[in-house]
Order: structure tokens, then C-alpha cells, then sequence
């Protein structure tokens, strides 16, 4: 074999590994984007009220403005729920009670992480503001009917890491609009909505 023929030669194996290379790479990269779309599809991760109870409540003076302090505690019995392939890891998120469309209450909700496929139940404590309520004349009067409407609403941000290269930023809202029932203080006519960015 003289030289010529021996640079063709290697020329072309040179050749033929490149493309070889190349074919395998794009056939990894299409597995990759096909299983990110198909079965590592990110689908929006949910927070569900199970329950909402009152709970005890404390009363206290304030000194800088002469008055008693009325605290409430609300208990909220959630559960997160992962319905992703791949672990959700969250970070703090927060629980607001309104009335009326004002704020009167809220709690924090401690980071997490929840496994692939599963959910996690969460038990808040959510401080109710008595002294905003005071001042509200509605509030008597529906008191006095026996029920009182509130909403609470959550907000858990997130993330979900695809075999370890995507990352998505998850935020799961929760919306619930509730009659608390004064003379059992039970909840009645829980109505929810849900909503994830993605």
C-alpha cells in the first residue's frame, strides 16, 4: 500500500468514526429531549385542604398601643402532592387567612421535599389576627347567622430536577373559600381552587 492510498485510507476511517460520533450524540440528545416530553414530562405538583379547624387562641396587651392583643390559631391539614417522576423539592411557601379581601392571619410553611409519585401532608398553624376583625361590623352580623366566610390561600415555590441536566421552577397556588361554622367551629362548604406556574 503506497502512502497515497494509506492517507485515503485513514482519511476515511477518520471520517466514519466522525459521523459514528455524530450519529450516536444526535440519537442520545433525541432520547433525551423525547423522555424529557414523554415520560419525565413535568406535570404541575398540587396542594390539596383536607381540613381546617379552629384552634385555641391567646390574648395579650400591647404596650406601644395601649389595647388588648386577640390571637386565633387556625389549624390547615394540606397535603402536597408530586405527581412528577422525579422528586419535588420545595422551599418556604406561605398560608394567608383573608376576610373580606383583607389579610387577617397567616403561617409559614417550612421547606421540603417530596418523593417522586407521592404526596406529603402538612400540618399549619395559621395565627388569626383577632384585632383586624374587631373593626369589621360584617363580621358580627354573620356571627350572629351562625357562619363565617373566609379564604385562605397558599403558596408553595418549587423545583424538579430531570436526570439531574432540566431543571423547572414549580409555584403551586391554592385557593379556598370556607364557611366556619361558630357554634361547632367546623368548617363547612369548603370550596377549592388549584393552580401551578410552571
Amino acid at each position: 500500500m503506497d502512502s497515497s492510498n494509506g492517507k485515503q485510507w485513514i482519511r476515511r476511517r477518520r471520517y466514519r468514526c466522525l459521523l459514528i460520533s455524530l450519529s450516536i450524540f444526535i440519537f442520545l440528545v433525541l432520547l433525551i429531549v423525547i423522555l424529557a416530553v414523554t415520560v419525565f414530562r413535568i406535570r404541575d405538583a398540587t396542594t390539596t385542604v383536607n381540613s381546617i379547624k379552629l384552634g385555641g387562641y391567646s390574648t395579650g396587651l400591647n404596650i406601644p398601643n395601649p389595647g388588648l392583643d386577640v390571637n386565633v390559631t387556625l389549624d390547615l391539614d394540606l397535603t402536597a402532592h408530586n405527581p412528577n417522576r422525579v422528586s419535588f423539592r420545595y422551599g418556604a411557601g406561605t398560608a394567608d387567612l383573608l376576610y373580606r379581601g383583607e389579610q387577617v392571619g397567616d403561617a409559614a410553611i417550612l421547606p421540603g421535599e417530596i418523593g417522586a409519585r407521592s404526596s406529603e401532608r402538612m400540618n399549619i398553624s395559621l395565627t388569626i389576627y383577632a384585632t383586624k376583625l374587631i373593626g369589621e361590623t360584617a363580621l358580627y352580623a354573620e356571627a350572629l347567622s351562625g357562619s363565617i366566610d373566609f379564604q385562605t390561600t397558599t403558596r408553595i415555590p418549587g423545583r424538579v430536577t430531570v436526570m439531574g441536566i432540566f431543571r423547572h421552577h414549580i409555584v403551586t397556588y391554592n385557593s379556598c373559600n370556607m364557611a366556619v361554622n361558630v357554634s361547632n367551629r367546623s368548617v363547612e362548604n369548603s370550596n377549592c381552587k388549584y393552580k401551578a406556574n410552571i
